[in-house]
């Protein structure tokens, strides 16, 4: 586990100051889904990458990269993950695989925001 607190986006990070309440109560229905999952942490992690790399949602990458590096996945398991889509959502999976490489392989001191 490293110290690094993965960069969020711009606009996750507006949510959380303009909508606290909102953001709150976003917050407790992801843990409490977290915590029904009967997969374990890096399995999740990586289930994740997958969805956002299927509905290309390019701005969550660098933190969920970040997310299932500390779970324990390894470069060629993220990108793996992202790659799973490509028979049912196509070559779209591949728009977010350079930020998730260079995610993975950024320095602990370094943020991305995307």
């Amino acid at each position: 586990m490293s110290d690094r607190q993965p960069k969020i986006s711009k606009a996750f990070q507006t949510f959380m100051s303009e909508a606290p309440q909102h953001a709150e109560a976003w917050g407790a229905a992801v843990q409490g889904l977290a915590s029904a999952s009967a997969l374990d942490k890096k399995t999740a992690a990586l289930a994740y990458l997958a969805v956002l790399a299927a509905l290309r949602f390019e701005s969550g990458i660098p933190f969920h990269v970040q997310s299932a590096k500390e779970a324990g996945a390894s470069r060629e398991e993220v990108i793996s993950a992202i790659l799973v889509g490509l028979p049912p959502a196509g070559h779209s999976v591949t728009q977010v695989l350079p930020e998730a490489v260079a995610a993975y392989d950024a320095e602990q001191g370094q943020e991305h925001v995307h």
